[in-house]
């Protein structure tokens, strides 16, 4: 009896420590949690508009000349970045403050640049005068086009698709053997598959033509709406569908020229678009509209730089986890003689990545997942710096939760573009709440386009930000970065910190 009643004691007792224990561990994690979103709400109230302001200037500035990929400029704003991160692993002082262990580094490949002379030409000439295509405004050549010499009629494809098996092939009936071809961006709302501008280039090439030109149209579809595409010519790399006799050459107009070329011959090209939508039936046609292209381009090796910063996790458990954030920085430097600033595309993002950097270091949280914060080259060359981080990457695909793409967010409406691929929406909006920014995000699911592409396809859950409503300067010379708005930086930058923050501390 005696020794039954003290085993009993000593169950009692070791009952008690374990009761204490878990309460001191449950105390202990509330600390912890109380802790943690002290530094976070330390981080929010930090993130300054003005400085991402300032930063987006630099980044848009002459001292960098438009960042073009594989040139002395990719270098420059290489160094600028990693520079920026070896700073946040700088000790500071202050009472309580614990240096992040920030790591930076630098990935090199050799790339292909293409840079458009000076002198570059287009003009259209109509039965009784002619017009010069302002550069810029109404004009910009594809930018990796060939050098080209070509005086030839315009015939104007719709769309620019053949599609014989569904009835549907735009340049049946009609010749465009040493011709200018002329389509439009995209594809009819009716139709099922998609098709890339390098697609269209290559049947234009397999039909004879002689050069191309492309334009917006001007019915917009759900996608262009979304992302506010302009009416200008857009800067853009064709990858052009060469075949062994070089690439083909071409031009993006403006919608208004396209509109003066289909009425030489009487045709709204409004109500044409619309009938191509609604019937599927082409509308192909000759116009009587001579195009003269003239420029010189020159293709010469450069070296694409990827800049990286990781924050190492603090957690055992999870710390080979990685949240990546990324922004590309590139962009189209000097063509034909104009600068491409890209102060909203994407110098925004960029400042935007350093905002976040700089919160997460500054505020010495220790996240329980590593952070690596990238900023790719070589996007708008074809995603080649996401490209290459998946054939290389700094940390391991299979333990990426997630890679947020931060892309052209200076300007819009105040409200943020959110698409997500292979998370729950509730992490979007749990973090839209905590920024204080829940009535101000449109869900979507995933994008097409972007560097989140390439990890969305080696299977990495993706989150794309981009600030909503319309871009009017997108790939124009004129995105400047006097158009872009601090306070949709600032409510980026909220949102991404906070949303970074959500994805590496998790259970």
């Amino acid at each position: 009896m005696k020794l039954r009643a003290i085993s009993g004691m000593q169950r009692c007792v070791t009952l008690l420590c374990c009761c204490l224990a878990i309460t001191q561990l449950s105390m202990l994690a509330v600390a912890d949690t109380v802790e943690t979103q002290s530094l976070l709400t330390k981080a929010l109230e930090g993130v300054s508009g003005a400085r991402m302001m300032a930063d987006v200037g630099l980044l848009s500035g002459p001292e960098f000349n438009g960042r073009q990929t594989g040139t002395a400029d990719d270098l420059r704003s290489s160094l600028f970045i990693t520079e920026r991160f070896s700073s946040f692993a700088l000790p500071a002082s202050g009472p309580g403050f614990h240096p992040a262990a920030f790591r930076p580094t630098t990935v090199t490949h050799r790339v292909t640049t293409t840079h458009i002379g000076e002198e570059a030409l287009l003009e259209l000439h109509f039965d009784l005068h002619s017009v010069t295509l302002q550069i810029g405004t109404h004009y910009l050549p594809i930018l990796d086009s060939p050098s080209v010499r070509v005086v030839a009629p315009v015939v104007f494809v719709g769309y620019g698709i053949s599609d014989p098996a569904r009835s549907f092939d735009e340049y049946e009936g009609i010749d465009v053997r040493n011709r200018v071809v002329l389509f439009l961006r995209g594809k009819p709302e009716g139709y099922p598959l998609r098709v890339s501008h390098a697609a269209k280039v290559r049947v234009a090439r397999e039909q004879g033509a002689t050069a191309f030109l492309t334009m917006t149209g001007p019915v917009r579809s759900a996608y262009e709406t979304r992302r506010g595409i302009p009416a200008g010519p857009l800067a853009y790399y064709g990858s052009t569908g060469a075949d062994a006799r070089g690439p083909l050459p071409g031009a993006w107009i403006s919608t208004v020229m396209g509109t003066t070329v289909l009425a030489s011959r009487g045709h709204s090209l409004r109500a044409v678009q619309e009938e191509l939508n609604r019937t599927l039936i082409p509308r192909s046609m000759e116009t009587d509209v001579v195009a003269r292209l003239s420029w010189d381009s020159e293709k010469s090796s450069g070296i694409l730089h990827n800049a990286y910063g990781l924050l190492p996790g603090s957690d055992p458990t999870v710390q080979e986890e990685t949240v990546l954030v990324g922004a590309h920085r590139d962009h189209f430097g000097r063509q034909a003689g104009v600068l491409f600033p890209g102060a909203d595309d994407n110098a925004s993002g960029t400042a935007v990545l350093l905002e976040v950097a700089r919160a997460f270091a500054l505020t010495g949280v220790k996240p329980r997942r590593s952070i690596l914060f990238a900023s790719f080259s070589g996007e708008e060359q074809g995603l080649l710096g996401s490209e290459l981080y998946i054939s290389r990457p700094q940390r391991p695909l299979n333990k990426t939760v997630a890679m947020v793409n931060v892309d052209h967010v200076g300007v819009g409406n105040k409200r943020l573009t959110v698409g997500i691929a292979g998370l729950p929406r509730a992490v979007a909006v749990e973090a839209g709440q905590v920024a204080g920014l829940s009535d101000k995000l449109d869900l979507y699911g995933f994008f097409p386009g972007g560097d989140h592409v390439p990890f969305k396809k080696a299977g990495v859950p993706t989150i794309t930000i981009v600030s909503a409503g319309s871009h009017p300067h997108f790939h124009q010379p004129s995105d400047t970065a006097d158009t872009t708005q601090p306070e949709i930086l600032e409510a980026v930058a909220r949102y991404v910190l906070t949303l970074t923050w959500h994805l590496a501390n998790r259970s």
